[in-house]
């Protein structure tokens, strides 16, 4: 059935993973823990962060969980904030992430465009987050749906955060593709009926992802040969 909207997951998708977390969790370890090696370790730790390599496990919480969830392992060795104080803390240190596109966004998407298709994002990051960073990389304007974990809708990999785009912009889910680098975004997919396409820009592997996907591209940009096959 052909494809007529495309919802992507933002984080390792849109972005690459590594390129775009890795500086911002060390930064973020080390104002939280406020020049504490002892609890900056410790919270390293819960969240699977390797401080000596610089770099995510690839069984992270942060790489496919919410803010909220983030926050609640967190929150232990953050006395100086409240839980939800630290939920907004680390929705705003992620929305001035620096960002590592996966492909040049803006050509990749007006591409999309020119082809008739209707884009959206949905992430397990907050909504004002992705906002600012789909601002900040000039591509905000291209997409007709954005919504975080914080919406309303729910969180990957729950369906109903993808059926309200579907909802929202009256694509039928069995002409919908959703595009994502982990599990949680290829179950949503299909739980929600969609197609499934996934993308090695995460922490993911092939193989991880392959059982789950109707097919795995090295990035995004492997969308249009996709089509035209």
């Amino acid at each position: 059935m052909p494809v007529d909207a495309f919802l992507f997951d933002k984080d390792g998708t849109l972005f690459e993973f590594k390129a775009t977390w890795n500086a911002w969790a060390a930064d973020m370890l080390g104002q939280l823990s406020q020049g504490d090696e002892a609890r900056a370790e410790a919270m390293a730790q819960v969240i699977r962060f390797d401080r000596a390599a610089g770099g995510f496990h690839a069984d992270s919480l942060v790489i496919a969980g919410t803010n909220g969830e983030v926050a609640a392992v967190l929150a232990p060795f953050v006395p100086q904030m409240s839980e939800p104080e630290l939920e907004r803390f680390l929705a705003k240190s992620a929305g001035s992430a620096a960002l590592c596109e996966a492909v040049p966004l803006a050509a990749f998407l007006d591409d999309l465009l020119a082809r008739g298709k209707v884009l959206g994002v949905m992430t397990n990051d907050a909504e004002t987050s992705a906002i600012n960073q789909l601002e900040r990389a000039g591509v905000l304007d291209r997409f007709s749906f954005v919504a975080g974990f914080d919406s309303g809708h729910g969180a990957k990999p729950d369906a109903d955060p993808l059926l309200a785009f579907c909802a929202a912009t009256g694509v039928a889910p069995g002409r919908t593709a959703m595009v994502g680098d982990s599990l949680h975004d290829l179950v949503a997919g299909a739980a929600a009926g969609m197609t499934c396409i996934g993308v090695l820009t995460g922490m993911a592997e092939r193989n991880e992802l392959a059982p789950h996907a109707d097919v795995v591209l090295p990035h995004i940009g492997g969308i249009p040969a996709w089509l035209d096959r």
